[in-house]
Formats: structure tokens, sequence, C-alpha cells
């Protein structure tokens, strides 16, 4: 059991993880990647070609990785630092960490589902470790505090939390069975039943998609007291209270809980960011045109070109780039995988890039704000026995991960093992509750949390505990992101299908094609990785096509399959 209300994947008996699989594009991207023919080939005459990949996060890289491995020469351009959301920072007390290695802290993704198995390729690949991530009473948390309205329940289970907490458990349970057909979706999913996995969605599709999350819960049987809605929004499930979704779109809700996005997290041992890096220095055994102990870094001088200022289309339907060191190049293919917004405002745009429709698409997306505040710590003192007034132990941890109503929301913690500094994320919000950190400093932000805390353990100073300033991100405030991930709104389906289905450029005018979108929230699961390396995948395919070449018939892409299983489309008048 993963959380408080835990997702209802426990309906199904089946022992082997779902993958993303669907439900709106049924592919399969790990299938695709593990096949010993590779993604691919193009023409000799296209090799060493220059391609430019705006955006050296985990998409970018992965589609640049890809890229150079078909013998074309991927020119990343980067305004930040290479890993995007995948951003691993230090304390100012790196120190402190021992032998054991330097402290550090996820300030963008920091837990990754099984289900992510394209993902997951990536990571074995470059060899990085996974261990379970200590989620609301997950088996990896040793205890749950769960505080609402002033009343803190202690539990190692859900059985050891009032009879309320379960029958809300029960209500989303039932809520997804009666009226969102999960266990049908399961078995097709994991069965990988692509006309099945299709039939289902396309119906809710278009029952769906002007409903709201909240809207979806109040038409439900199962949740008509107002009580279990309430206790749902601040405790949730899988990772926590989810009200800060309930504006959203209930078809991003069923497309997290299908796929077991929200179950039975993994972190990276050492920090996501090392995926992106270690494949950005990666010398693949396997690659074309370019000699043996080419890498990303070789073909770079070891950095990216800085940050783009502007697009334009020129002559011959080519992408011309400027960037912010004022170098013009202009290239046959071009792959943009930041957020679409920076479209719309930091980069100077030719209307004539994208189709109007997708410019609205762009325009119209939504993203959540995300916050989030760590401090490092001397020890896991967490662990430590807690004892009653009279000084009696009482068989309970010192202090638990923590999910409340209060100003934190939620909070972690991470450690190596006992007598080991550690880390706790003090405080991770989403939405508004995100905003309401936005004008404090680091510094203001953690001695509001403090407080908060303080009121749910009054016998813990963890002040004391505290041996470095906290790190902290708010991703609205972030000027290369503006927010942390997209999540549609009722009625975005159609303009997330553009986004998602920009690849297959053939269905475009000949003068809107060469630059390819890609990212999380070009994809179906925005806010995960997995999105941003199947768009990556996407893009590279249609890249590929573009130069005239092909995968081979034993390994189709996701363009060669697309029409046997493009997303439902909805009448658009």
């Amino acid at each position: 059991m993963t959380s408080t209300v835990p997702n209802a994947a426990q309906h199904t008996e089946a022992a082997e993880p779902i993958t993303m699989f669907g439900p709106d594009f049924p592919y399969a991207y790990d299938d695709y990647l593990a096949h010993p023919a590779g993604l691919g080939q193009i023409p000799a005459t296209g090799h060493g070609t220059e391609v430019a990949v705006i955006g050296g996060g985990l998409s970018g890289i992965v589609a640049a990785y890809e890229l150079m491995k078909m013998g074309l020469r991927p020119v990343v351009y980067e305004a930040d630092r290479i890993g995007g959301r995948l951003r691993t920072v230090g304390f100012d007390t790196c120190s402190a960490a021992g032998e054991g290695g330097e402290l550090t802290a996820e300030m963008g993704a920091m837990r990754f589902p099984p289900s992510s198995t394209a993902l997951q390729h990536y990571i074995d690949l470059v060899g990085l470790e996974t261990r379970p991530f200590p989620n609301p009473l997950a088996p990896a948390t040793p205890s749950t505090v769960v505080d609402l309205k002033g009343e803190s329940h202690y539990a190692r289970t859900i059985d050891d939390l009032p009879q309320v907490y379960r029958d809300v458990m029960d209500a989303w349970n039932r809520c997804l069975e009666e009226d969102a057909d999960f266990s049908d979706m399961n078995r097709a999913m994991r069965e990988r039943d692509v006309p099945r996995v299709r039939e289902l969605w396309s119906r809710l599709v278009r029952r769906l998609d002007n409903q709201t999350f909240y809207g979806f819960l109040c038409d439900s049987d199962a949740f008509s007291s107002f009580k279990h809605r309430e206790i749902f929004g601040q405790v949730g499930f899988g990772t926590g209270g989810w009200d800060t979704d309930f504006p959203n779109s209930i078809l991003e809700i069923l497309r997290v809980v299908y796929t077991e996005a929200d179950d039975h997290h993994r972190s990276i041992v050492g920090g996501s960011q090392q995926l992106p890096l270690r494949l950005w220095e990666r010398e693949p055994r396997k690659i074309v045109h370019w000699p043996l102990g080419t890498s990303l870094s070789s073909l770079h001088g070891g950095e990216p070109r800085p940050a783009v200022t502007r697009l334009h289309r020129t002559a011959g339907n080519r992408i011309t780039v400027t960037d912010a060191a004022g170098d013009i190049r202009t290239y046959p293919a071009v792959i943009f995988t930041g957020q679409s917004w920076l479209l719309l405002s930091k980069i100077d745009c030719d209307d004539a890039l994208f189709p109007i429709d997708h410019w609205t698409a762009m325009e119209r997306t939504h993203y959540m704000e995300s916050s989030k505040l760590f401090v490092p710590v001397d020890r896991p003192f967490w662990r430590d026995e807690a004892v009653d007034d009279r000084g009696v132990p009482t068989g309970r941890d010192r202090m638990s991960m923590t999910l409340t109503d209060r100003m934190t929301r939620g909070t972690y913690l991470l450690d190596d093992g006992p007598d080991r500094p550690a880390v706790i994320c003090l405080s991770y919000t989403w939405c508004d509750d995100s905003l309401k950190w936005l004008p404090l400093s680091a510094n203001e932000r953690m001695e509001v949390m403090l407080k908060s805390l303080g009121e749910i353990y009054p016998d813990v100073d963890i002040r004391k505990h505290i041996i470095g300033n906290p790190v902290t991100v708010s991703w609205e405030n972030e000027p290369y992101f503006m927010g942390a991930f997209k999540a549609n709104l009722p009625g975005h389906y159609r303009y997330q299908r553009r986004l998602f289905t920009h690849f297959m450029q053939d269905r475009l005018p000949a003068d809107r094609r060469g630059i390819f979108l890609a990212g999380d929230d070009i994809s179906w699961t925005a806010g995960w990785a997995e999105g941003a390396v199947q768009t990556a995948l996407n893009a590279v395919w249609g890249v590929m096509t573009r130069f005239g070449g092909a995968t081979d018939p034993t390994n189709p892409g996701p363009g060669d399959v697309f029409d046997d299983i493009a997303p439902v489309e909805l009448p658009e008048d």
C-alpha cells in the first residue's frame, strides 16, 4: 500500500507492474527501444547534418543522443543547465555528508513509477540505481502522520487510521470502478490489448472531456459525502492530497491511475539529474557515421549552445536559430523541448513556425505551480523512539512523513541510514499552496514551515538538527519554465491531441514542417519523465522521416503504426 487513500490498482491481483501503454496512444515504446534493430536509419547522404535540439532537459538529451546514434549532428541549446526539471542541487555543507558523498535535494522530479519503462531503459543504460521512495504509508516509509483540522493520527498502515479514511479509500475505488471502467482498462493495458484500450478510452474521452476532477467526484454516488470529498482532497491517493488538481480535467487523473503513475515510486540514488548528465557524456557502442568514443559532450566541445532568442523560417523551408551569444545558424530540422510558453514569450518566433491551431493549443496550455524547500540535518533523528510526558517510550517514531492541511502540506524524510547526515523536504506544495510561498525568501519559508511542523510535533526541535542553509524552488518563478508541469483543464483534450500528434508532419501544410515539439507537456503524461522520453522518441522518428530514413520492418516506430492507434479525434465544430 502506498498511500492513505490508495490507488484503485489494488483491485488487480497481477504481480507485475503495469506500463504506460496508453491509454491515449497505446504504443510499446519500451519494446521499440529494446529491439536489436534500433530505432531506424537515415540515408548516408544525411550523415553529419546538423539538427537543432532546443532544451537540454531529459527530452532534449534523449532526442539528441538518439539522433547522434543515427549519424546526425545534434546541436543542443540550453538556457540554464543540462537536466531541465531533473534538477539535483547540493547544500552549502556538502562536507557534512562524510564518506557517503554529498547531500542533495531534488528540486524537480524526485520519484518515478516502475510503469515508466521507456525511462527505465535509459536509467539502466547509464548504470543508475533506484530505491523505494518514502511516500505516505509506503513500505519504505517507517511511519506517516496525517494531521487535519488540528487532529493528528499516527500510522504505519492504513489500518492504523480512523475508519473514515478507509471509507474514503473505498469510495475512491468504487468511484473508479463504477464510473471509469477501472478493472477493464487495467486488464486491457496489462495485456496490451490495443482494440480494448482504444474502445474503453474513446468512450471515456467523449463522455468526460468537459468534466473536472471535482465534478467527477460529485457526480459519483460513492462520493456523495462532502466530508469524504474534503478528506480525499487533503490526503488523496498515491503521493498525498489532490485538491490542487480538483479544477483539472478528470482525464488527467484517470491517466495517472490507469498507468499506476502514482504508485510504487522509486528515487534515483545520487539524484535524478545524473540521468541526462550521463547521457550527455555517454559514448554509445553502436553508432553510425561518428567514430567510437563520440559523445554529445565531445560534439559540443563540452558545453551546449546558450539560450535561443529567436526562431524563424527561411528559404527552403529551413529553420533559422539565433542564440543569446548572437550566433545565427540555419537547420533543416529542429526539435523544441522546452516549456511551450517559451515560444510565446522568451523566444521571438515567426507565426509561420506552426499552424494557427497549434499556436492556439500552446496558448491554452495550463501549467501547475509547485514549490519545495529542503534542509540538511545532522542525522535521521526522526527514527528515534518518541517518549511521553513521563519519559516512557511510546513505540512510535519521533517524527514521521507528514500530510497536513497546514501550510507545509507534505513533509518527506530522506536518509541513507542511521548516524549519517540526512535531508528533510519540509514542504512540497502545488498551485495555490505553492503561491503562498512565492513572496518569501528561503529563510522566511523555513521559519513558517518549522512553526507549522512544531504545532504537529511540539516535543521535536527540528531546528537544532539543521546543519546548513535551506534550498528552495518555486517553478512558476523560474524564467525558463514559468510553471512546474502541464495539467489540462476540461475541454483541453483537442489541444493536447494537436500537440502530441505534431510529429506526424505529413498531415501538416508543407510550409509548416521541420520543427518538432517534444517534452512532457507535449505528452499525455505531463509531469512524468516517461512523457518526456516518449515524445523525444516521437520527434526522433519525425526527424528521421524528414531525412528520408525509415525504421526496420521488424521494429516499426510510433509514426509507422500511428493510423492504427491514433488518439481519438473529437469533433471541432
